[in-house]
């Protein structure tokens, strides 16, 4: 696809560019061209067509619309010269807006360079695509011509495209036809109706066809000038694992987390991080816990160790038995003493008191 293009070649050069330099020209209109760095449909663009005159060796220099309205377009229509910008070097052939055109209205089109665009998601990046030592471009293109509702005859053409070269095929997957050399220019511009062109209407593979990022301003017909054509550098994002992604994810959750937390807690989480998870904070009820069951499984392992059926006797006297247990409970009571004696203002069953028969007995 070709859309856009840089022609500020001057009239006189074009013969040179085109390679016709050798036979007579005539110049039609050229007065309508208006070099621009920025060319797009609608444009007048200086063509190269075959002179129709009696030995027709002659060319002719005439300045065209580009965007293709074929003669059979109703005169009050409005042209739109976007709709046949391009026309496919595949199909023209079969589609009766250029089949017609072929033997008789091929012609030849040059420009310093031409633009193409790299999709990139919602973002277009133009591409500046020229000759490494600066020589035009030569296109191949079909012209026709249309009379408008004023009886004015308007002449425009279509530039051929066709699958993108190798070396090209990254930034688009179609390029305009380029005609490199003057076999090509001559055998496009002069051949007979029954040539065949398929030879001429192939990608362009020469390694003299290089390119270089331009401004996306350009991308507005009315920006124009030095501008258009100055390189600049495209920003590239570092391709970064996804892996990395998570990692930052994960890290700064956890200082969200740490940072959220006071001190008292942040020491806590520390010491909880130290021990295993199986380990138990010590408490005073534990350590009491773990010292009684000690005591009771020493006590335990002693009796059974050192109190066998030859030591202790089948039969123990009741006072023996009593008197061990006395101390204990004794020892009990003094620990566990009622909370209501603690109280100062509850007395005892044993303090002089008058109870309710007392009264029952005076009367």
């Amino acid at each position: 696809m070709c859309g856009r293009c840089r022609c500020s070649i001057r009239p006189d050069d074009i013969p040179r560019s085109c390679n016709i330099s050798n036979r007579p020209v005539r110049f039609v209109d050229t007065d309508r061209y208006r070099p621009a760095y920025n060319v797009a449909p609608g444009f007048n663009v200086p063509v190269v067509r075959r002179d129709a005159g009696p030995d027709g060796q002659g060319a002719v220099v005439q300045c065209m619309k580009w965007g293709l309205i074929p003669s059979f377009t109703k005169k009050n229509e409005k042209p739109d010269y976007y709709r046949m910008f391009n026309a496919r070097s595949e199909s023209i052939g079969e589609k009766a807006s250029f089949r017609r055109l072929l033997p008789g209205n091929r012609c030849l089109v040059a420009v310093e360079g031409f633009y193409e665009w790299k999709k990139d998601g919602s973002k277009k990046q133009p591409y500046y695509i020229h000759l490494k030592d600066d020589r035009p471009l030569v296109f191949a293109a079909l012209y026709d011509s249309w009379k408008n509702s004023e009886g004015e005859i308007q002449y425009t053409f279509s530039i051929l495209t066709t699958s993108s070269s190798s070396a090209l095929g990254w930034l688009h997957d179609r390029m305009p036809v380029i005609l490199g050399d003057k076999e090509s220019t001559d055998e496009w511009l002069d051949g007979s109706s029954s040539s065949k062109f398929d030879a001429l209407l192939k990608p362009y593979e020469e390694p003299d066809l290089v390119w270089y990022p331009v401004t996306p301003a350009m991308g507005k017909p009315s920006f124009d000038g030095p501008e258009c054509i100055k390189e600049i550098q495209v920003k590239t994002e570092e391709i970064k694992p996804i892996s990395m992604f998570f990692a930052k994810k994960v890290t700064k959750k956890e200082d969200q987390s740490e940072s959220q937390l006071t001190t008292p807690h942040k020491e806590l989480v520390k010491t909880e991080k130290l021990k295993s998870p199986k380990d138990e904070p010590e408490t005073a009820d534990n350590n009491n816990q773990e010292s009684y069951s000690e005591k009771v499984s020493d006590e335990s392992k002693s009796t059974v160790t050192t109190a066998g059926p030859d030591i202790l006797p089948l039969k123990r006297e009741y006072n023996e038995f009593s008197s061990d247990i006395k101390p204990s409970l004794d020892e009990a009571d003094k620990q566990y003493s009622s909370p209501a004696k603690k109280k100062g203002n509850i007395k005892g069953a044993g303090d002089k008191q008058k109870t309710l028969f007392s009264y029952f007995g005076k009367s």
